[in-house]
C-alpha cells in the first residue's frame, strides 16, 4: 500500500533524453496506483495528460528527476517546505539524490511504501541589509558565500557571532555552510565533512591570506554576522556578491552585513531506511580510498 499517493513530478530543464526519463518514472508511479500531477514549467511535453500542481497541498511527495542543482532549484521554489522530497539521479554526483534511474522500479516500490523513511535536514536562514533595507532574506539547503567576483582581489569579511568579534577575513571569501553543505564547495574550499544529524554551521575562508584563519565549526543557534569591507581602486570598488546554493546572486556593496542562522524551518528527504550518509561518502566522493599509483 502507497504512503505517498499524490506525486508531483519536477525535472530537468535541460536534461538530456528528458521525456524519456519522465516516461519511465511515470511508468514505474502509475503501475503503483499513483496519483501523477507534473511541474508545468518543466514538465511541459506531457501537460495535457496530466494534472499540474500548484502548490505542495496538492501533493504528497515530490520526486525530483536530475541532479543536485535540480533538487537546490527544487527547494527554492517551495514555500511551506512540508513535503517531502525524493530525488532519482540524472546528474553527474548526485550526493543528494536517493535512487538512480536504473534502479528506480526496484526501489521506488519500497520507497514509497513503508519501506522508506524521512531523513531531516537543516536550512540556513539568511538575510543581506544596506543600511536599514533588506535587499534579500531567504534559505539555503547548502551555504550562502560571500565572495568576490570577477576582478581577482581580496576582500575583508568582518565577521561576529552572537555579537561578538570573531575576526575580519582578507581572503576570496566566506562559505557560511550547513552540515548537508559541508560535503559541497565548503569540503572543495579545505572545511571539514559534518555528518548531517547535527545542528551545526561551518565558517570555511577561502583561500584566506592569514594560515591562522581556518575552517571552524558553530552551533547552527548561533547568529552570524558579516560585514562587507571593500576597498576603492583606481577602477571600482571590489565586486562582492552573495551566493546561495550556487544559484541565487545578490551584488554586494561596502558596509553590506549578511546575517546568517540555522533555521527553525527544515526540509525531508525520503530515504531508504539504512543510514547511507557514509556509504554516500564512500561511493560518490570516493573517501577514504587509497590512491591508485
Amino acid at each position: 500500500m502507497l504512503k505517498y499517493k499524490r506525486i508531483g513530478i519536477t525535472v530537468k530543464s535541460g536534461l538530456d533524453s528528458k521525456n524519456e526519463a519522465v516516461e519511465k518514472v511515470i511508468s514505474i508511479l502509475e503501475s503503483l496506483g499513483a496519483e501523477i500531477l507534473i511541474d508545468p514549467k518543466r514538465v511541459d511535453d506531457l501537460g495535457s495528460k496530466y494534472p499540474a500542481y500548484s502548490s505542495e497541498e496538492d501533493i504528497d511527495l515530490l520526486l525530483v528527476i536530475g541532479g543536485d542543482g535540480t533538487i537546490l532549484r527544487s527547494i527554492r521554489d517551495l514555500q511551506t517546505f512540508t513535503t517531502p522530497i525524493l530525488s532519482v539521479n540524472r546528474g553527474t554526483v548526485g550526493f543528494l539524490a536517493e535512487t538512480e534511474l536504473d534502479e528506480a522500479e526496484e526501489l521506488l516500490p519500497k520507497l514509497l511504501s513503508e519501506e522508506g523513511i524521512l531523513e531531516t535536514r537543516s536550512l540556513l536562514d539568511v538575510t543581506a541589509k544596506r543600511g536599514s533595507k533588506v535587499i534579500y532574506s531567504g534559505h539555503a539547503l547548502n551555504e550562502a558565500v560571500i565572495a568576490q567576483g570577477t576582478i581577482a582581489r581580496l576582500v575583508d569579511l568582518h565577521a561576529k557571532v552572537n555579537g561578538e568579534d570573531l575576526t575580519t577575513f582578507h581572503a576570496d571569501g566566506l562559505i557560511i555552510a550547513t552540515p548537508t553543505g559541508s560535503t559541497a564547495y565548503s569540503l572543495a574550499a579545505g572545511g571539514p565533512i559534518v555528518h548531517p544529524a547535527h545542528n551545526a554551521t561551518i565558517l570555511t575562508p577561502i583561500n584566506p591570506h592569514s594560515f591562522s584563519q581556518k575552517p571552524i565549526v558553530l552551533p547552527s543557534s548561533d547568529e552570524i554576522e558579516v560585514s562587507v569591507l571593500t576597498k576603492a581602486n583606481k577602477f571600482k570598488d571590489t565586486e562582492v556578491v552573495l551566493t546561495l546554493d550556487g544559484q541565487v546572486y545578490v551584488p554586494l556593496q561596502n558596509g553590506d552585513v549578511i546575517f546568517a542562522c540555522g533555521s527553525k524551518t527544515t526540509i525531508q528527504f525520503l530515504r531508504r531506511k539504512q543510514d547511507t550518509f557514509f556509504g554516500t561518502l564512500r561511493t560518490k566522493l570516493k573517501w577514504g580510498e587509497r590512491l591508485e599509483s
